[in-house]
This record gives structure tokens, sequence and C-alpha cells, in this order.
């Protein structure tokens, strides 16, 4: 059993690569930024960490967002709809949570297939 992991720290791994999936740490957006930016940022970090993992958005299993206000999901869906690939659309669940600081408003959580 292999696990390869890719920009580890201290706390934790921006990567884990195990049996052919792909797993991200929770990804945030700049602190104090609005939903639509958050999400724009998390999204773009989240392309360039799958690429690093030798795969990209159309193989996402899974995404688990947080949001600090549901009241801000429209918002934030309108910048996963233009983002997500039609046809390959991932198994999501999305929630409401106080995230690390109040700064925070989006965090998003992806598994892979590579």
């Amino acid at each position: 059993m292999t696990i390869r992991r890719i920009d580890v720290g201290a706390r934790m791994s921006d990567i884990v690569i195990h049996n052919n999936t792909v797993y991200l740490a929770g990804q945030v957006g700049a602190p104090g930024a609005s939903v639509t930016e958050q999400t724009k940022a998390v999204l773009a970090s989240v392309d360039a960490l799958l690429a690093k993992a030798g795969t990209d958005k159309t193989k996402i299993l899974q995404a688990i967002i947080w949001l600090a206000d549901m009241n801000t999901f429209a918002e934030m869906n309108a910048v996963w709809d233009s983002w997500v690939p039609q046809g390959n659309t991932p198994a999501r669940a999305t929630g409401e949570a106080k995230l690390a600081t109040p700064d925070y408003k989006v965090e998003v959580i992806i598994t892979a297939a590579i």
C-alpha cells in the first residue's frame, strides 16, 4: 500500500494520494474577500492542486462545501456552476459551519480519481 503526500506541512498535507484517489485539504480563499471572490480563489486552488496530483476537475468524485452563511448559497453556486464541468459533476454536499476564522466564508474539500 503506497500513500503519497504532496506539500507536507507540520499539521497537514495539501494533497494525499492513495489507490489512485486524490484527497485535497480544505481550500479557502483570501480572508475578508466576498463569497464570489473566495469561491473563485478556492476553485483556482483546486485546479492547481489537482494538476499537481496528475488529474483534473473532470475526475472529481466528491465535493464537500462549507459556507459560513447558507444565505450565500446562490452566490457560491453562481461561481461553482460556471466552473464545474457539465457531464462530470461530482457528488456534492453543502452545509453551514463556523470556519477557522470569521473572515473565511467558503471552504471546499475535494476527493478525485487519477
